[in-house]
C-alpha cells in the first residue's frame, strides 16, 4: 500500500486541457465519450463511398448486362459458340422452309381459309414473315459468338409475344397471319429453343469460372484467380 502510494505522488496530475467545441458533430458542449470523427467522401447525405460504387456497378450491370466477346480460340469460347450456331441455324431452316412451302402452294396474301402446310395454318404473308425471320438467325448462324446468343434471346421473347398475341385475335377479324390453335402452340415452342439457346452458358448461377460472361460478370474474381494461375504455373526459383 505504501508503495502504491509513493508511486501515486511522484506522477503529478495532468492540467485540464482547453475544450475545444466538436463543431464537426454541430454542438458546443463538452462530451467525454464521442468516437473520434472521421471524415469520408460522402455525399453528405452519410452514404459512404463503398455503398455509391456498389450502386454504380449495379447500375452499370443493368445498362449493360454483359460486356463479354467469345474468343474462339479458347475451348470454352468455341463451345458456346457453336451451341448458339447450331440453335439459329436450325430454327432459321425450319421457318425458311415453311415458308419456301406456304408461297409454294401460292395462297393468298391475307388469306384466311385455313391452307396448312406441315400440320400449321398459313397464309402469304406468314409464310414471307417465316423467311425473313429464318434469313435474320441464318445471318446470327454466320456471325456467330455473343451476336448470335443475342439474337436467339430476343427473337426468343418475339416469338413467345407472338404466341399470347395471336391467341388473343384467333377469333377476331384482326387475324391477319391466319393463326390457329396450333401455330401458337408452335411460337411457343420455338420461342423457348431460341431463349435456351441463346441463353446456354450465358445465364445461371454455376457457370465455371473460366466462362467468359461469368469473367465479364465479376472481373476483380477473375483476375485474383488468373494472377493465382499464373502464380502456381511460374517455375520455382532454384
Amino acid at each position: 500500500m505504501a508503495a502504491r502510494t509513493a508511486h501515486t505522488a511522484q506522477t503529478p496530475p495532468r492540467a485540464p486541457q482547453a475544450y475545444a467545441p466538436h463543431a464537426a458533430y454541430g454542438c458546443t458542449e463538452p462530451h467525454e465519450h464521442y468516437a473520434p470523427y472521421v471524415a469520408h467522401d460522402g455525399d453528405g447525405v452519410g452514404d459512404p463511398p463503398q455503398f455509391r460504387q456498389a450502386v454504380a456497378r449495379g447500375a452499370a450491370r443493368a445498362l449493360h448486362p454483359v460486356n463479354a466477346r467469345l474468343d474462339d480460340h479458347l475451348p470454352v469460347d468455341h463451345k458456346l459458340s457453336q451451341v448458339y450456331r447450331v440453335g439459329a441455324g436450325l430454327t432459321g431452316l425450319l421457318l425458311v422452309a415453311f415458308g419456301i412451302l406456304g408461297l409454294i402452294d401460292r395462297i393468298g396474301f391475307f388469306d384466311t381459309g385455313g391452307d396448312t402446310v406441315l400440320a400449321l395454318n398459313t397464309n402469304g404473308a406468314l409464310s414471307v414473315l417465316s423467311i425473313c425471320i429464318g434469313a435474320v438467325l441464318f445471318a446470327g448462324m454466320v456471325i456467330g459468338g455473343t451476336f448470335a446468343s443475342t439474337l436467339n434471346i430476343v427473337l426468343g421473347l418475339l416469338f413467345i409475344a407472338s404466341g399470347f398475341v395471336n391467341l388473343a385475335l384467333l377469333d377476331t377479324g384482326m387475324n391477319f397471319l391466319a393463326f390457329k390453335i396450333q401455330n401458337v402452340l408452335f411460337s411457343f415452342v420455338v420461342g423457348v429453343m431460341l431463349m435456351w439457346f441463346g441463353m446456354y452458358g450465358r445465364v445461371g448461377s454455376a457457370l465455371p469460372h473460366d466462362n467468359p460472361y461469368w469473367r465479364a460478370r465479376h472481373p476483380e474474381q477473375a483476375a485474383r484467380e488468373q494472377r493465382t494461375t499464373s502464380a502456381r504455373a511460374r517455375p520455382a526459383r532454384p
